[in-house]
């Protein structure tokens, strides 16, 4: 991948201002004049800039001469400033992008989809800075950036489940490409930092380059390609939203084209896998309850009471069953016996407090698998390298934190017990499984595959 330094996003600026006299405690304040025999002249790096302008302004009349349909719309939105070029020249991000398309095999795209040649034939011609072939080279290479992206964000079928259906993706308009790499402050940073796509997947690009150069075999690729696969369902760091991923065991999230934090997660283990689920995280619950897991109940917590643990040392109470209205039952009413041996299906939660599984807060989002996030007390768990090892659920290493960000204010959970809480907006969560990183012989390496999901 050909790496570019950024430049400054081409921009429009006003004409120059004449000099006028100012103001100053209510006095005139009378300009200087030049010297009998002095010429003033305007220093050079103000006449450079005017002459930028100018031909920035030229550019924009030809670009909007010669745009057409969807094009036209996005340009005209930003009075038909160029993004590829600034002070009438064609800048560094037209180098980064032919870089990419030089190298699309990198994103199991073909080379041939994109006529390089002739793009670099509108580069060259526009060489000479006549407004004309400069607007041409520009809605070339916004043409062929699009179809570029579009390719790069059309979704392979990963088992991803989608628990908010508007979250699954499309392959996107040529429009919404385009005008959505409009609104960073530096569209060439925005092409250097492949800002489109997730950061995850810019990293795997990366070390599948680098894999390729050293020599990869042919089941290393194909591995490789499912985790390319899987992080090309990720949004950009523009897009609002958290990442899980449950082969490394840590949480990213993203805003701004930034990311905003990063932590340690526990997760699922072998037998109880954290799947691959996408969903909209709606609320967080102050000082929550545990619902005990059937499972654990048949397993753990009638075994432990039939040899004389009681559901107060537990921290724990019985209810009548699941509805809102369920009531408290003695544990005496109990038939553990039964309980143990599958036959009764108990409903168990565990009290809030400093014991509780959830901790301080969790995190909803509807989904049919009872995956959040959440708190935990168990610390000891998160210092580990191999973090495999809750029901499926994600535990978080500073839950505080992410409530900051995703609540607007600090924790603040009081001693009410289950306080639902709205979010200050409904925030995407995407669960995913990256196995493949960079480091080992060859500059590829995958961690293990814990769920088997590599084939």
């Amino acid at each position: 991948m050909l790496a570019v330094a950024a430049a400054a996003a081409p921009t429009l600026a006003a004409a120059p201002r004449t000099a006028k006299a100012k103001a100053v405690s209510g006095k005139a304040v009378k300009p200087k004049t030049a010297k009998a025999g002095v010429k003033k002249s305007v220093p050079a790096k103000a006449a450079r800039s005017a002459a930028d302008i100018a031909r920035d302004r030229a550019v924009a009349a030809a670009i909007r001469a010669a745009a057409g349909g969807w094009m036209a719309r996005v340009y005209a939105q930003r009075n038909y400033a160029p993004l590829w070029a600034s002070g009438g020249r064609i800048g560094p991000a037209a180098e980064t992008l032919i870089g990419y398309l030089g190298n699309a095999d990198l994103d199991n795209l073909k080379r041939s989809s994109y006529d390089v040649g002739k793009l670099r034939e509108r580069i060259d011609a526009a060489r000479g800075g006549d407004p004309a072939r400069v607007a041409a080279a520009e809605l070339a290479l916004s043409a062929t950036f699009v179809d570029y992206v579009r390719d790069q964000r059309k979704p392979r079928d990963v088992g991803m489940k989608w628990a908010d259906p508007a979250l699954k993706p499309k392959r996107p308009k040529p429009e919404a490409v385009l005008r959505a790499a409009t609104f960073p402050k530096s569209f060439p940073a925005y092409v250097k930092d492949m800002g489109w796509m997730s950061p995850r997947y810019l990293e795997l690009r990366q070390v599948s380059a680098q894999a390729r150069t050293n020599g990869i075999t042919p089941a290393a690729l194909t591995r490789l390609r499912r985790n390319l696969d899987r992080a090309r369902l990720l949004p950009g760091p523009w897009t609002r939203h958290v990442e899980v991923d449950a082969s490394s065991g840590r949480l990213w999230f993203y805003e701004a084209g930034a990311a905003k934090g990063t932590m340690r997660v526990v997760v699922g283990t072998r037998e109880t896998q954290t799947p691959m689920l996408a969903g909209t995280l709606q609320w967080a619950i102050l000082n929550p309850y545990w619902n005990v897991p059937d499972y654990l109940v048949r397993k753990n917590i009638a075994t432990k009471v039939l040899a004389g643990r009681t559901l107060a040392s537990l921290h724990m109470e019985a209810l009548s069953d699941w509805t809102a209205g369920a009531r408290p039952i003695p544990a005496s009413a109990i038939d553990w016996p039964a309980v143990a041996a599958g036959k009764r299906e108990l409903r168990l939660r565990e009290l809030p407090g400093p014991a509780n599984s959830m901790g301080k807060v969790k995190f909803l989002f509807p989904n049919d698998e009872g995956i959040y996030l959440h708190d935990t007390p168990n610390r000891a768990l998160l210092k580990k390298d191999d973090r495999h090892f809750s029901n499926g659920c994600i535990r978080l290493e500073d839950a505080p934190r992410l409530a900051r960000w995703l609540m607007g204010k600090p924790l603040n959970p009081g001693k009410k017990p289950e306080q639902a809480v709205p979010l200050t907006a409904p925030t995407p969560v995407y669960l995913t499984y990256l196995t493949a990183t960079g480091g080992g012989a060859g500059g590829l390496s995958f961690r293990d595959d814990v769920y088997g999901r590599d084939g």
